[in-house]
């Protein structure tokens, strides 16, 4: 890289970093001030305060961050150069535009594989570290409330519950059917499941069953005490943005083709999560182009106007982003489109204004 590239890369990276310190560190003492009440009143350690939340919880907000903190650095540096009509001087010395976003992009590549690999790997095993904490510290403890579940379980085994709590791990209206290509050959019914932790398993006080032959003859009976032991767990069951937050990408990924197994409804988020891991550092990329063109000209007005412009078409992008994830977690959008379509959108607009600004 030429010493101009260096020099425009070190601004780029010095902003980008300085702005996410600053807004991880303010938004963790306006933290630290709203659950204050809630450490002191349970006691919490200091030390597991900082090393098991904070530290863990510092990752996810510079995850969550860095597209914006990448557009307004790339805004600010490329807005103060040219009112310092440096762009200018670099312009009339025979460079292109696309040559001064060569140190941008090399910047923002790197910065989006640093993105992606913490938030496929390094923020889910954060986020477990950081979520037991608030399950012991802090008033947040995740309740799930389930109802009509249905869920395949075996190749030919297929769980309904009528209702579920996660507070207790009781399901109610619990059925077990086994079923093959010729019908149904059983069906076991009871009206109150618990999980029993140290067995792993499903303990049913009562329960009946039928039984269906190839003649079509019914066998019935019912029993008393009895564990069941089924490709199934509270975890299946409490489906929430915690529990997908916590998984790596191999890991979403496998627990996604496991969902789809067992014929579970509702999973949705957790697809839309998987892709959002992938299209989030391009994100980043697109946001950095489009704020280096906006703030490439000088302007009257000074820098400040075309700060404001970058943010207005920031928040504009977050919006987007919000409002298709919420079409694909109703199921109105398909995920792969839902999280891809504001980055194919603002990718447009990126060229359309690259096309339009003097080089």
């Amino acid at each position: 890289m030429k010493l101009l590239d260096r020099y425009i890369l070190g601004k780029f990276l010095t902003t980008f970093c300085f702005a996410v310190i600053l807004i991880v560190s303010i938004i963790c003492i306006i933290d630290l001030t709203e659950n204050l009440e809630d450490f002191l009143e349970k006691q919490a350690p200091w030390d597991i305060i900082f090393f098991q939340y904070y530290l863990n919880f510092m990752p996810y907000l510079a995850n969550m961050l860095s597209p914006l903190m990448a557009f307004i650095a790339a805004v600010f540096v490329t807005a103060r150069m040219a009112s310092h009509t440096e762009i200018v001087a670099m312009l009339s010395s025979g460079m292109s535009l696309r040559r001064i976003l060569v140190p941008y992009l090399v910047g923002s590549v790197v910065v989006a594989i640093g993105i992606f690999y913490i938030t496929g790997w390094l923020i889910p095993r954060a986020n477990r570290e950081r979520i037991s904490f608030q399950q012991v510290y802090m008033e947040e403890n995740s309740v799930f409330y389930g109802n009509n579940i249905h869920m395949k379980v075996g190749p030919d085994l297929y769980v309904y519950l009528g209702g579920y709590s996660s507070d207790v791990q009781v399901g109610t209206q619990f059925t077990l059917e086994s079923v093959n290509p010729e019908g149904m050959t059983s069906k076991l019914k009871c009206p109150r499941v618990k999980w029993d932790s140290t067995k792993k398993a499903w303990h049913m006080d009562r329960y009946q069953v039928r039984e269906f032959d190839k003649n079509g003859k019914e066998k019935f009976w019912m029993a008393f005490d009895k564990d069941t032991v089924i490709q199934l767990t509270p975890n299946d069951l409490a489906q929430n943005g915690q529990q997908y937050s916590s998984l790596t990408l191999g890991e979403l990924t496998d627990y996604i083709e496991r969902l789809k197994e067992r014929g579970a409804e509702n999973i949705e988020p957790y697809i839309v999560e998987k892709y959002k891991r992938y299209a989030y550092p391009f994100a980043l990329i697109i946001l950095t182009i489009i704020g280096v063109i906006v703030s490439s000209r000088k302007s009257r007005e000074g820098p400040g106007f075309q700060i404001a412009l970058g943010f207005l078409l920031a928040f504009i992008f977050i919006i987007m982003v919000l409002m298709s994830d919420n079409l694909a977690n109703s199921g109105d959008m398909p995920p792969i489109v839902a999280v891809w379509l504001p980055m194919v959108v603002f990718s447009g607009i990126g060229v359309y204004m690259y096309r339009k600004v003097p080089k």
